[in-house]
């Protein structure tokens, strides 16, 4: 593969950060405070939560697979983690390093569940997951109809704690960037990785390769419960509360996001920078028609333009680097046959 070739897909798949680029100059032009340092902070802190559902919803695309279920597992494994260790068995369960510990073990089993439901069972990953969103919803409308508060400030440490010693920002931010790092050395770096993404891209190749599909796309899924239980972490913490809305009409701007990053709707492509990329696009977004002073209603329709667009480039990205890679391949052909024609005639 040539130089300028290799340049090329490097620019379609890191796309994103040319229209992150883009949009800031634009909005840093026509809006006064949209480029200082206390609205970029502000930015990347309400950004946090949405990170964390892009990635959740990214890593199961990368599969060939969709999650409905992500925000309703946002707001119920907080809930029942809170739930069982104050309201329910507070002096079995009372420490808060066990609420984080039964957080993160909901969204895993809820994650496992849906996996199970979807490589075991055959079932519609798309209809499973929405009746799993379904369901939860209920339980936390049922379980939770009023806000518990306040939290543990162990438990609400990431979500609300500021660090002094890196200018006083939201710890959400560090946490947030370590673990997109994390997943970057995961999918890149690590046979897991490679495996993960084959599975996406051919699953019955894979298969026949020796590659353990079912268990790929049932650890991809606990990948997504288990963010997602952090994303409800973070937003219990910021509100020092947790409340039965918690992350109400966020899964689909996550599957925007997750497109907008360079992961693609038919699995098998997709990168933890990229999924940052397109959460932080999300949040400039939002946050510049806030300072705009965009009507709520309006804003509503903006986001279901955005994720128009989110599939609109998708489609246009696969499509291009289709097209690259097939006049690659004819101009291989056609040097190829030029030296058979050059070796005959010299015979």
């Amino acid at each position: 593969m040539s130089g300028s070739l290799k340049l090329r897909l490097a620019l379609l798949d890191n796309i994103i950060w040319m229209m992150l680029i883009a949009f800031f100059s634009v909005c840093a032009l026509g809006i006064p405070s949209f480029a200082t340092w206390t609205n970029m902070v502000n930015i990347l802190y309400h950004t946090t939560i949405m990170s964390m559902l892009v990635l959740a919803q990214g890593f199961v695309l990368m599969s060939g697979n969709l999650d409905l279920s992500i925000d309703a597992v946002l707001a119920f494994a907080p809930g029942m983690a809170i739930l069982v260790s104050v309201k329910w068995f507070p002096g079995l369960l009372g420490n808060p390093w066990t609420a984080i510990l039964l957080t993160l073990s909901i969204g895993a089993l809820l994650g496992l569940f849906n996996g199970f439901c979807v490589a075991r069972l055959g079932m519609n990953a798309f209809m499973q997951t929405l009746s799993v969103s379904i369901i939860l919803r209920g339980l936390v409308l049922f379980f939770i109809p009023l806000s518990i508060f306040p939290l543990d400030p162990v438990y609400s440490f990431i979500g609300k704690a500021r660090i002094v010693q890196l200018g006083n920002i939201p710890a959400a931010i560090p946490v947030t960037f370590l673990i997109f790092f994390i997943f970057h050395v995961l999918i890149n770096y690590t046979v897991f990785g490679r495996n993960y993404l084959a599975t996406g891209g051919n699953t019955r190749a894979s298969f026949v390769a020796g590659i353990n599909t079912n268990r790929m796309i049932i650890l991809g899924f606990m990948v997504a419960g288990i963010l997602s239980a952090i994303a409800g972490m973070l937003t219990a913490g910021r509100q020092d509360s947790v409340s039965n809305t918690m992350g109400n009409g966020m899964t689909l701007l996550a599957f925007a996001g997750a497109l907008l990053g360079g992961t693609s709707m038919s699995g098998g492509k997709g990168s933890a920078f990229g999924m940052l990329g397109g959460a932080i696009l999300l949040g400039m977004f939002s946050n510049a028609l806030n300072l705009l002073g965009v009507k709520v209603t309006l804003i509503h329709a903006a986001q279901g333009t955005l994720i128009f667009l989110a599939i609109l480039i998708d489609r246009f990205r696969v499509a291009l680097r289709g097209s690259i890679l097939r006049k690659e391949q004819v101009r291989k052909l056609h040097h190829s046959l030029n030296e058979q024609a050059e070796n005959v005639t010299s015979y």
